[in-house]
């Protein structure tokens, strides 16, 4: 068990908590734990699923560890705590396993900027949401500029980056910026569904589905359908792909290795 983060697996899925009372705060030792984290489990046949939560019920993460900002005026060129999400980010980004962020409370500034890099975010209905950085003369550094518009569009990630504004997580599912809400009591019941869902799924097939949705998604839509039906092919002649053909034809589950 580490300083931060602790992890627990049930079929294939891994919990992964982070821990940090009160608000979970993204310090750079945390986030070093946390990458490192992610390096181990998604090397790991075994995990097919990960889900991020926050420990306790106060928040998923309440933001960066501001308590870091005035040290890190002196190694500006660093980046810090922002570019350790960025860096974090990007390791998720690459991975061949998928992310559920299972979000309770206070989800703002890094602690949304980590959220958004999940493929999946079910929230509960007590959330509060947001980039608040504009409110200490700053703006968002671990992706807020650039993933939060992808998702909800650019005139309300604007609205929200210039204003700090919070929304509450009806908005939230409103907007795009979650894709369930599901009452506190039944978060960790419903992330983990959604998470055993993924985690039957053949990982090869998942791992190129998250590699199109990484590459593809900034390309025209012609070079986008190309790459595609590439993806497809590499599937359909997949272990896996041939595994789930033969299941379906004999009318049974499939047994899928990621091969």
């Amino acid at each position: 068990m580490g300083t931060f983060v602790s992890t627990e697996r049930r079929d294939g899925v891994a919990i992964v908590t982070i821990d940090n009372p009160p608000m979970n705060a993204l310090s750079t030792a945390l986030l070093d734990e946390l990458e490192a984290e992610v390096d181990a489990l998604d090397a790991d046949d075994d995990v097919r699923a990960i889900v991020l939560r926050g420990g306790g019920e106060r928040a998923f993460v309440a933001g960066a560890d501001i308590k870091e900002f005035p040290s890190l005026r002196e190694s500006a060129g660093e980046g810090g705590s922002a570019r350790g999400i960025q860096k974090l980010g990007h390791r998720m980004d690459a991975a061949h396993t998928s992310f559920v962020a299972a979000i309770r409370g206070f989800c703002l500034g890094g602690g949304l900027e980590l959220a958004m890099c999940c493929d999946v975010r079910i929230c509960a209905d007590d959330a509060t949401l947001g980039q608040p950085e504009i409110k200490l003369g700053l703006i968002p550094g671990g992706g807020g500029t650039q993933r939060l518009p992808r998702l909800v569009g650019h005139g309300r990630a604007m609205l929200l980056n210039l204003t700090g504004d919070f929304v509450d997580a009806e908005t939230a599912y409103a907007w795009g910026l979650v894709e369930r809400v599901v009452p506190a009591a039944e978060l960790e019941d419903a992330s983990l569904a959604v998470a055993g869902r993924i985690a039957s799924q053949s990982p090869h097939a998942v791992a190129v589905l998250r590699e199109l949705a990484r590459t593809t998604r900034d390309l025209p839509l012609e070079e986008g359908l190309r790459r595609e039906a590439e993806g497809f092919v590499r599937c359909l002649r997949s272990e896996d792909g041939a595994e789930g053909v033969a299941a379906f034809i004999e009318k049974r589950p499939p047994e899928f290795t990621g091969r």
